[in-house]
């Protein structure tokens, strides 16, 4: 398994955590997400070899921003 970690902006309480959680989970091969509001961070398992811009797209799509 692959984790990684974005440095995500605008999260601003644990409705959005789940927002996040949930949206990450319906890509392919993410096993695993766990988004920190107060961290700003997102926390990616993946069970199989995809291309993180996909999820960073997710984030953006979701209004927030992914700072690398």
């Amino acid at each position: 398994m692959n984790e990684i970690i974005f440095n995500v902006e605008g999260m601003m309480c644990n409705g959005c955590e789940n927002r996040v959680q949930n949206a990450l989970q319906t890509i392919d091969g993410v096993e695993k997400v766990v988004a920190n509001h107060v961290d700003g961070t997102v926390t990616v398992t993946l069970n199989s070899d995809i291309d993180k811009s996909i999820i960073k797209d997710k984030l953006e799509d979701l209004g927030y921003e992914v700072k690398e």
